[in-house]
């Protein structure tokens, strides 16, 4: 019987599938984008339209992940308790919800930008232009895009250099709770 209360004490520490789930998915679309963002012009002009669309789907599917995510989070995700260090979970939280919302922004200035500018879709639909010509709005929005998007994937860094300090430096399971493939301490067979 004691075996089972370390079992559900165990599943209780670690988050819960679609969280770890939207969690590395999220990561994965940001970093894809943020590339994508920065190399745009230099495929060869006859694959700029599909690279761009790429970036766009890609930024749309984004949207869904993270929209499913925040009402997954505040619908009912599992709760994992806090850090023992109070000042380290508030730091968390706060980067996590910071992060939050610098997603939400980059994702609306990149549906703007690709409204302002217009844009084809693989050469089978057009997002027509609001602003057809006005190049100074047009440039304007995609700079606030890249600066947004260069300030999550700034904050991404420091929260996965905050995830890898856990786990090396202080060697607790903060880590372990959104990466299935560390095993906890306890499960490590002994030397």
């Amino acid at each position: 019987m004691h075996h089972d209360v370390a079992i559900s004490q165990d599943q209780i520490a670690r988050y819960d599938g679609p969280t770890i789930v939207f969690h590395w998915l999220t990561a994965a679309l940001v970093g894809t984008l943020w590339v994508i963002g920065q190399t745009v012009n230099f495929p060869a002009r006859a694959w700029r339209v599909d690279y761009r669309s790429v970036h766009i789907v890609l930024g749309a599917m984004l949207i869904c992940v993270l929209a499913a995510r925040l009402v997954w989070r505040l619908s009912g995700g599992l709760a994992v308790p806090p850090d023992r260090h109070r000042l380290l979970a508030a730091g968390a939280k706060a980067i996590h919800w910071t992060l939050y919302l610098l997603l939400t922004v980059t994702l609306g200035l990149g549906v703007t930008y690709a409204w302002a500018r217009g844009d084809s879709i693989f050469n089978l639909f057009r997002i027509p232009s609001f602003a057809p010509g006005n190049r100074t709005l047009i440039s304007q929005i995609g700079g606030w895009h890249a600066l947004a998007a260069n300030a999550v994937l700034i904050l991404a860094g420091l929260h996965a250099i905050a995830a890898l300090s856990h786990h090396y430096v202080l060697r607790d399971e903060v880590l372990a709770r959104m990466a299935p493939i560390f095993r906890r301490r306890s499960q490590r067979p002994s030397a």
